[in-house]
């Protein structure tokens, strides 16, 4: 197989390619490495191979039937831990942080045949809408290197958008499948909170927020994946009833199933949104609205603001957490050179966050839930941009010297002028992704579709959010989207 054959092909392609002995998984890792090396020293998508690990166990491989077979990916250098290897965070102070064991997600990616070839760039701790930790340094977008791929799983997909894995390790706790999935020309699926495997012992992933799953460039490939991930833990915090039927059978038995969709292009937080954001929305409002579906545009019942305020004080809650861990395993106290501004004020804020807020802020989510539920007793999908602008560029939302002087303040605040600091600090970010963060809090699965190229030739997702459970409807709309005319995600040879 050449390079270029490589590049065009999805992982469930490999896989048969694999099993029909037409090509080795061996080849297939050369393949990826080659292309690796040919793109990321301009990209920095990947912070870490394991390419000695790999020769030897190419060697030990063994056919039993694992669905993906001798199939190379990457995962993101957070949750995605590998046995024995660096899982950092995207943290300086985590870079020589040796982890123990598998984490249940990347083992139950391992037994359906896979082979890692390394770990992902992330912003530290995950917690921004762009990848550019100062522990590694910016990955940059395949489609324009001026640009960011967005966050936080930014590194996976410049990988998998770049042709370098057809699959890559990802997680979403705020859209972070999504948003990269809509500035890569990616397809970016958040499945339901529960279904995806978390394990024992690692805590809730931002209380339910957060899930582990993949960006991929086709919609067979995620779905075939949510066939072989989702599972029902008892021992998990989070669950939810597997899906008896097949998520890939989906993709292939051509629906003509109608749906009634509710749409906005309104940002929830009041922000601006741009023309393009706009034009994808309703370029796939006119196509729905010809294929048969209904189509209405209504907002969702939600208050997005006082929801993202809710998020923060998670945000600032769970950070202080993970730092108060850091700190007493170095057994030394943090300074500002440590951590990233961001991570800085959420960890100082959370100082301040009591039981009673935390446990109110849950309660918002949970209002917004039930409001979600009721919301699609009447609309089976709802439509939005997945962001509300295309890609920034590299360092566009770093806070300035001036600003970052104001954030580091943050001790000499109120508790409720610390929310609000915070609020004020992700401002910028989230004017770019305001959308994506409801399924985060609802729990609901939502995917990012690519369907449109700004006249500056970069991508525009849009987003459909489902009921809880129903991953089932996102991948029959996806499939029937999924055709030349209106799928713009490509291999490009210019990468």
């Amino acid at each position: 197989m050449d390079l270029k054959t490589y590049q065009s092909m999805d992982a469930v392609g490999l896989a048969k390619l694999i099993k029909d002995k037409q090509v080795s998984p061996k080849e297939l890792v050369d393949l990826s490495f080659q292309r690796l090396n040919e793109v990321n020293p301009d990209l920095n998508a990947v912070v870490r191979t394991r390419e000695k690990q790999i020769d030897a166990e190419v060697e030990q491989l063994s056919d039993q039937g694992q669905p993906f077979f001798g199939v190379p990916m990457l995962l993101k250098d957070i949750s995605q831990a590998i046995e024995g290897e660096v899982l950092s965070s995207g943290s300086k102070l985590l870079m020589h942080n040796i982890v123990e064991e598998d984490s249940n997600f990347v083992s139950r990616l391992k037994k359906a045949g896979f082979l890692m070839l390394g770990h992902t760039n992330t912003p530290e701790f995950g917690l921004k809408n762009i990848t550019e930790p100062d522990a590694y340094g910016p990955t940059r977008n395949p489609w324009n290197t001026d640009h960011s791929p967005g966050g936080s799983s930014g590194g996976a997909a410049a990988a998998v958008a770049s042709g370098v894995v057809p699959v890559a390790g990802a997680s979403d706790g705020g859209g972070s499948i999504r948003i990269p999935a809509g500035f890569t020309g990616l397809f970016g699926l958040k499945p339901t909170r529960g279904r995806t495997p978390v394990g024992p012992g690692v805590g809730r992933q931002w209380q339910g927020a957060s899930i582990d799953f993949v960006l991929s460039r086709s919609v067979r490939d995620s779905a075939a994946l949510l066939d072989t991930l989702q599972v029902v833990q008892p021992e998990a915090a989070y669950q939810t009833p597997l899906y008896e039927g097949s998520y890939y059978e989906l993709t292939k038995n051509d629906s003509k199933k109608k749906y009634r969709i509710a749409y906005t292009t309104a940002s929830p937080v009041r922000t601006t949104v741009s023309d393009e954001a706009k034009r994808a929305v309703l370029d796939i409002v006119n196509w729905l609205e010809e294929q048969g579906h209904e189509v209405v545009e209504q907002e969702a019942p939600v208050n997005g603001v006082e929801l993202m305020k809710n998020y923060y004080l998670m945000n600032s809650g769970e950070m202080n957490q993970v730092m108060t861990a850091i700190r007493r395993n170095l057994g030394r106290s943090l300074t500002t050179d440590d951590v990233d501004v961001f991570t800085w004020v959420l960890d100082q804020a959370g100082k301040n966050v009591t039981a009673a807020q935390y446990s109110e802020s849950l309660a918002g989510w949970d209002l917004a839930a039930a409001q979600m539920a009721e919301f699609h007793q009447e609309f089976d999908l709802y439509l939005t941009p997945t962001n509300a602008h295309p890609a920034p560029k590299i360092g566009e939302l770093d806070p300035s010297e001036e600003e970052k002087e104001s954030l580091y303040k943050v001790n000499h605040l109120s508790r409720s002028a610390q929310q609000k600091l915070v609020y004020e600090m992700f401002l910028p970010s989230l004017t770019y992704t305001p959308f994506t963060q409801l399924a985060n809090l609802t729990g609901q699965p939502a995917m990012s579709l690519p369907t449109f190229l700004t006249r500056e030739g970069l991508p525009m997702g849009v987003q459909f959010v489902a009921p809880k459970g129903r991953e089932d409807q996102l991948i029959e709309l996806a499939s029937q989207i999924e055709r030349p005319d209106l799928w713009k995600q490509k291999i490009a040879d210019q990468f």
